[in-house]
């Protein structure tokens, strides 16, 4: 049973003394009550809603296939178009001195679910016409790519075996995990040469879409196994000629995934038997794609027993709102998302369209709290305050979402050799498989408001 607690604290005496050099001293006694009110008694329902599609707002990539008990089979693959460097590298260097082009894209450690070493496979088409947008990972390329357009195959894993030691050490101390694929040799030429007729082109990223469109990288083999890459690249090998007797060899990645371009995953999620019974009576979040868990918050009684106690001032301290969370059961050890939003349901769309960040009234955001085994909402009296002021509570001021997300970072200097980290976008999850059951029978709303009665 949820427990409210009255902490009251009696003022004894405010002495008010006043004097002059023509009066006598003289006093009075106000007593005074100050209570602190924490009221946690409110009831928070919900349940699972399906999530099919979510809109790519990541310049992230997941690649691979698993079939996990009590999870399901996710497949993603992912289309992307790069932006281009705007300075090629053209002195001392003819278009023969193209050693090779390769497409690298680099794993942090440890982000990826399933087996490390068990051998996947990966083909590398050519887009054919400019990507869409916006697009959502349930985008389907066939129409954007030729089978014919084939340039690349590899077998790959999630480790650094088979590397020279002098590289191998270079990713492990940067604690990264790549995959290079070797493409043909006459595609980086062909960059190089349109970039000799044309820079202008590599100074526009629009325009150079519209003369490559991009790359389709598709699962080609086994399963088993989730990557996520944050550093996708194409880099030019080539010979610099220095003088007419001396040459040194170049590497220098010409174009990369960025925010700015079109980057999708594309996904399929077929859900196990298990999660599909679990969600029909309790309230889980299933990511990047699956369900999300819809709440309804007890407006009216969050007003009605404010109103009820306040006294002849009132001030609203805080409001909390913890969600006890425990991951699911699952073959592949897959764990509760780091970042959960709540967020009005009217608003969820254009939230992510806009790529907004929380504004403490209709959405905010909580950390995964792996020893408690909960996420709790600490920001919310900017929630209340706004109830306080609208003459009637709708349906709407109660309909909130619970959904998965990625925080996007910048850190900026906030005092002498301190940087302080800035949320600057709250974005769909795009990230290795997560899940995760809610308890909202224990859920608990947290309202804090101090009050004062004036007692004459």
């Amino acid at each position: 049973m949820k427990i409210k607690n009255l902490f009251i604290v009696t003022l004894i005496a405010l002495g008010v003394i006043s004097c002059n050099e023509d009066s006598t001293i003289g006093s009075s006694i106000v007593n005074d009550e100050l209570a602190v009110v924490i009221d946690s008694t409110f009831t928070v329902t919900g349940h699972s809603v399906p999530n099919a599609k979510i809109q790519s707002r990541t310049d992230v990539q997941l690649l691979g296939i698993i079939d996990a008990k009590g999870y399901g089979h996710l497949s993603s693959e992912f289309v992307t178009q790069f932006m281009p460097s705007n300075a090629l590298d053209t002195v001392g260097v003819t278009v023969n001195d193209i050693d090779s082009l390769m497409l690298g894209m680099v794993m942090s450690e440890g982000q990826y679910v399933g087996d490390s070493i068990v051998p996947m496979g990966i083909d590398v088409y050519r887009l054919k016409r400019a990507l869409p947008y916006p697009i959502f990972s349930n985008f389907n390329p066939e129409d954007y790519y030729s089978p014919d357009d084939l340039i690349a195959s590899k077998i790959y894993n999630a480790t650094r075996l088979g590397m020279p030691d002098s590289i191998a050490k270079v990713y492990r101390n940067n604690k990264q995990v790549p995959v290079e694929v070797k493409l043909p040799v006459e595609l980086g030429r062909e960059f190089f040469k349109k970039y000799k007729e044309s820079p202008e082109t590599f100074n526009d990223p629009e325009r150079f879409a519209e003369w490559f469109p991009g790359l389709y990288i598709k699962n080609s083999y086994g399963t088993g196994r989730v990557m996520r890459f944050y550093n996708t690249s194409l880099a030019l090998h080539y010979t610099k000629h220095i003088t007419a007797d001396s040459t040194t060899h170049m590497r220098k990645a010409i174009m990369a995934v960025t925010p700015e371009v079109v980057n999708n995953n594309n996904m399929e999620l077929s859900i196990s038997p298990q999660i599909k019974s679990l969600a029909q009576t309790t309230p889980i979040v299933m990511a990047p794609l699956g369900y999300n868990t819809e709440v309804t918050l007890p407006a009216q009684d969050l007003l009605n027993r404010f109103r009820s106690q306040s006294g002849d001032y009132t001030v609203v301290n805080a409001m909390t709102f913890e969600v006890p969370a425990e991951t699911i059961e699952n073959d592949y050890d897959i764990k509760a998302p780091n970042y959960m939003l709540l967020v009005r349901k009217d608003k969820l769309t254009d939230f992510f369209a806009t790529t907004q960040i929380n504004d403490d009234v209709t959405s905010f955001y909580a950390i995964y709290n792996t020893a408690r085994k909960s996420y709790t909402f600490s920001a919310m009296r900017g929630y209340f305050t706004d109830l306080l002021k609208k003459d009637k509570i709708t349906a709407t001021d109660c309909e909130f979402v619970l959904v998965p997300v990625n925080l996007n970072v910048e850190y900026v200097q906030s005092g002498y050799n301190t940087n302080e980290a800035v949320v600057v976008a709250i974005v769909p999850y795009v990230d290795t498989p997560a899940m995760v059951k809610f308890d909202l029978d224990k859920a608990k709303i947290k309202l804090t408001y101090s009050k004062q009665t004036i007692n004459n």
